[in-house]
């Protein structure tokens, strides 16, 4: 095993950590607006609820 090519090979492993931490990123990002959008369309539901 030679070196030179792990070092040259770091450049890709870089990229494509890169790439794994912003699908990451996205997941999480989606994650949160669906659970804000979800927590307030229950919150309706119970204010209706509550007048009746």
């Amino acid at each position: 095993m030679e070196p030179m090519n792990f070092i040259s090979n770091l450049s890709y492993m870089g990229k494509g950590m890169l790439c794994i931490m912003i699908v990451m990123g996205v997941l999480i990002i989606l994650t949160s607006l669906l659970n804000k959008i979800a927590s307030g369309t229950g919150k309706k539901k119970d204010d209706e609820s509550k007048k009746d």
